[in-house]
């Protein structure tokens, strides 16, 4: 089972990419984040015609995560909204189990808040939200089931993965405090699949838009899928696809894919 993560960065202006990758790469599912888009908005028609389910969650002009399988493959016990905070309207996080011929696998769309700038709400947003996902996916663990926790997390994790670690070292992606709530995610029982198939510096899924990032391949590594032992146990690899980058009119994030050793049908 192919499991990718995609920060498309709106889903109407990304819809060929999209549709190509789908085309070309045959994900079993797929997360997505940052569509802008409401639900009734979400491209659903273009999506089913290419031979998936859609599951949304989203919010007019900011935000909004999806969840994609390949059929025969259904979505079931889908979430949408992380728990914690009843008065969190922002749609960042949905959540579905997949039936497959063998065992369910639990999978998860998330896109955590940027938190800049710094010392303002923005960012107590943001360790918030981290800490309600830290006792959400403990509650999952728990459950023993395959899981994979993917998305768009905006954490930088280690200095190596970012092409210049000292721009960064103000902003909420690099700052102690979060790779610290990220670390701590990672203590409760979860893995980083790309690094646990790749530990190389210089691999990022994120190059900006300005100041010719993406030409002097000034990136940063910000989009993860998180396993549990069950999913880390059938761990095959993992893999950035950095050439959708190049194309005209890209997203500034590229998908990460993981292979689990699960069979989707």
């Amino acid at each position: 089972m192919r499991i990718t993560t995609w920060n498309v960065n709106s889903v109407k202006q990304r819809l060929p990419h999209l549709l190509a990758f789908l085309a070309e790469a045959q994900p079993d599912v797929v997360c997505l984040q940052e569509l802008k888009c409401v639900d009734d908005a979400f491209p659903r028609t273009e999506i089913e015609e290419a031979g998936y389910v859609v599951a949304t969650h989203g919010q007019k002009a900011f935000n909004g995560v999806a969840l994609l399988a390949r059929r025969p493959l259904p979505l079931q016990e889908i979430r949408r909204g992380l728990p914690g905070d009843a008065a969190d309207e922002q749609a960042r996080y949905i959540e579905a189990v997949i039936p497959t011929s063998t065992v369910p696998v639990r999978v998860a769309s998330i896109y955590l808040p940027n938190g800049n700038p710094v010392g303002t709400p923005k960012y107590d947003y943001k360790l918030a939200f981290m800490r309600r996902l830290q006792a959400h996916a403990v509650a999952l663990r728990r459950k023993e089931e395959i899981l994979v926790l993917a998305g768009d997390y905006n954490v930088i994790p280690e200095p190596e993965d970012a092409a210049d670690p000292a721009a960064w070292a103000h902003d909420a992606l690099f700052l102690p405090q979060t790779r610290a709530a990220f670390r701590a995610l990672l203590a409760e029982g979860f893995t980083d699949a790309l690094r646990a198939c790749d530990g190389r510096p210089g691999v990022y899924s994120f190059w900006d838009y300005q100041a010719g990032c993406w030409p002097r391949n000034q990136g940063i590594r910000i989009d993860h899928l998180l396993l549990a032992p069950q999913a880390l146990d059938r761990l095959v690899s993992a893999s950035v696809q950095k050439h959708l980058r190049g194309l005209e009119k890209p997203s500034d994030h590229v998908p990460v894919t993981v292979e689990l050793a699960v069979e989707p049908a």
